[in-house]
């Protein structure tokens, strides 16, 4: 049977979204917005409506992102074209924006202004050493210490902080007082990194239908040579692996009160999925939003999580994020007294040109067109994608905003496969550490979109937060919670079905 859509709209109310986060509040006030009239409405219901035919592809199926989508590469390129309609006195922003993702930050003081501010700690010297060809980041190999692309969340448990008064189910943690939000594993001479992230694997053979196994790597991680002390006896981890930078822009469009519309936070439609929105602070706009970016949707904007990612991974601060010791503690006093960049003319190390280029850069890295949807395996596999159930979170298409200023993203029917919602992934999945409102098992649904093209891009195949799946097949056999039904449709299924199901996958 088919699993549609419909039964999950509902009503963006109070008491849905939270009593004290108005409906006014998940409003994409960053964007600038023409309201949709009655009749496009209609149309947008009609044309993301689940198809139940599957001789042939739907239509404008091929062009994942709409008239964004680009041409797909044959090389590790794929990743980093822009926006398929852009216009053309915008290619000049989007090649200063990649130069920046690109370039290399060096330490204070340096007399390369515009570069220095690096660290002291830091995890990468680049947003392209983490998103490597724009692509898929991946965990260290087999006695390799190299995490860089990885990186190790960590916080604490807490009663109460200031945001548990701004939104309703809001779960309280607080950074870990010495080593802070994550585990910095790089720095500056002089300053001892926080730790080295080690990872062993213990491997688990599963049984499928037709005397096929398939072998899952169950991760565990050690934090070695603690470079400022003891963590915190509570402190909660997270591995993350550097997600693919495609298709931003057309996920930040997405009208919120679309997404709000597929959650079921008590299951009231009885098909075992209850989605629910992450809702976090915007610090751009001091109010909470619809979280959609990171892995547990921890972010509400492009810009934010850019600038977050300066101040975390890199050690620079913005206009978001001024700190010029990036996420160094008041406990790593070498850090804080250090010389930072923000030390001469400039305010910040990145100030607002800047981050608004690296965000326009990362709004607009096109998707890929989709390969093959009219081949009768694809077409075969897609019907087993959507009657398996795995489109109640893999949601297929939405057409985003109309916007006065992003041509790029404007009115655009994409197909990200993704609900964007948080959905509990099972034991086996969680890492047991909240982030907003998101449990320790929850974890935003990722889109699909360029799936199959990680091997080409990223040269691996490592799948789901921290890189454990080493192949689709694998991701697939770890979904569990809410999913648990449809893993273990795909376990029992004729192989030939499962086949068509990874090569549908591929497609994408």
């Amino acid at each position: 049977m088919i699993v549609t859509l419909v039964g999950k709209i509902v009503t963006i109310v109070m008491i849905f979204i939270g009593q004290n986060v108005a409906a006014q509040d998940l409003n994409d006030q960053h964007l600038s917005i023409v309201p949709r009239t009655e009749d496009e409405r209609a149309r947008v219901a009609n044309v993301t409506k689940p198809t139940t035919d599957f001789t042939r592809s739907s239509r404008f199926e091929e062009r994942a992102a709409g008239a964004a989508t680009v041409r797909a590469r044959t090389n590790a390129n794929a990743f980093s074209k822009p926006s398929g309609n852009m216009p053309f006195e915008d290619e000049l922003t989007f090649k200063v924006g990649n130069g920046l993702f690109r370039k290399l930050w060096v330490s204070s003081p340096s007399s390369t202004l515009a570069s220095d501010g690096l660290g002291p700690l830091f995890n990468a010297r680049s947003c392209q050493l983490c998103h490597i060809k724009d692509g898929r980041g991946h965990p260290p190999e087999a006695n390799d210490s190299n995490a860089i692309s990885m990186l190790m969340r960590v916080s604490i448990p807490t009663d109460y902080d200031a945001l548990s008064d701004e939104i309703t189910d809001y779960i309280a943690t607080l950074p870990d007082p010495t080593y802070g939000h994550q585990i910095q594993d790089f720095a500056l001479l002089g300053h001892p990194a926080e730790f080295q992230i080690g990872i062993t694997y213990d491997e688990e053979i599963v049984a499928m239908s037709g005397d096929e196994t398939v072998s899952l790597r169950h991760p565990s991680y050690t934090l070695d040579g603690a470079g400022y002390g003891p963590l915190h006896p509570d402190a909660m981890f997270s591995p993350r692996v550097a997600p693919q930078m495609i298709g931003l822009g057309q996920l930040e469009a997405i009208p919120a009160a679309d997404i709000v519309a597929l959650a079921d936070p008590n299951d009231s439609d009885g098909d075992g999925i209850s989605g629910r929105p992450n809702i976090v602070w915007s610090k751009e706009f001091e109010t909470p939003m619809l979280g959609r970016f990171g892995l547990k949707a921890g972010n509400p904007t492009i810009r934010q999580q850019s600038a977050d990612a300066f101040s975390g991974d890199i050690g620079i601060s913005s206009p978001l994020n001024p700190m010029g010791a990036g996420e160094c503690t008041a406990a790593q006093t070498t850090c804080q007294t250090a010389t930072h960049g923000d030390g001469d003319a400039r305010v910040f190390e990145v100030d607002a040109e800047i981050l608004d280029l690296v965000s326009f850069y990362s709004r607009n890295l096109a998707v890929p067109a989709r390969r093959n949807v009219d081949d009768a395996t694809v077409l075969r596999g897609k019907q087993v994608f959507y009657e398996t159930g795995c489109i109640a979170c893999h949601a297929p298409s939405f057409v985003t905003h109309r916007l006065t200023d992003q041509p790029e993203q404007s009115f655009q029917l994409i197909w990200p496969y993704t609900d964007m919602l948080l959905h509990d992934m099972g034991d086996d999945l969680a890492d047991n550490r909240p982030e907003a409102r998101a449990t320790g098992h929850e974890w935003r649904t990722p889109p699909l979109w360029g799936v199959g093209l990680t091997e080409q891009v990223s040269r691996h195949t490592y799948f789901l937060h921290d890189g454990r799946a080493r192949s689709l097949l694998e991701a697939v056999m770890w979904h569990g919670g809410e999913a648990q039904s449809q893993r273990d449709a795909v376990a029992a299924m004729i192989k030939a079905d499962r086949d068509a199901l990874i090569t549908f996958l591929e497609s994408l």
